[in-house]
């Protein structure tokens, strides 16, 4: 996948590529700019398909998925806030979700709105309820599947 661009992404000024170790650093500076996302050391994430999107020139977000069964499932996605509402976050779903097959599960915060809507826009549905798995606040995890 390195060097991957998808199409249709392109043309909006969004290239979708596999991660690489010099985009640790971007990773980890949206990390910590997205605190409701999943705060793991940014090299783990090269173990799994962790893919990146390029806007302006920049990594402006990623995403990190892990397969195992038949069954997928999104760890973390990501987009830098000066990015956001642009379709970064859109773009990398769409991007794994057209290279997988079988069902796709995530797990989002009760609370993260922005994120549970963009999931039900693109065709995730709520699977079941995972009461107190997120701390920090304490909080509920909605699993979601596609």
């Amino acid at each position: 996948m390195t060097g991957m661009v998808e199409s249709g992404e392109e043309e909006a000024g969004i290239a979708i590529r596999a991660a690489a170790r010099a985009d640790l650093p971007f990773i980890e500076q949206i990390q910590t700019l997205s605190p409701e996302s999943a705060q793991w050391p940014a090299a783990d994430f090269l173990n799994y398909d962790c893919r990146v999107a390029l806007a302006g020139g920049r990594v402006a977000g990623f995403i990190v998925t892990r397969s195992a069964a038949g069954e997928h499932e999104i760890l973390t996605l990501a987009v830098a806030p000066e990015f956001r509402r642009r379709g970064i976050g859109r773009a990398l779903v769409e991007s794994v979700l057209r290279s997988l097959a079988g069902p796709v599960f995530l797990e989002v915060r009760e609370s993260n709105m922005a994120a549970l809507n963009l999931y039900k826009t693109i065709g995730f549905y709520e699977y079941a309820v995972r009461r107190s798995y997120y701390s920090d606040p304490e909080e509920p995890a909605i699993v979601m599947r596609i």
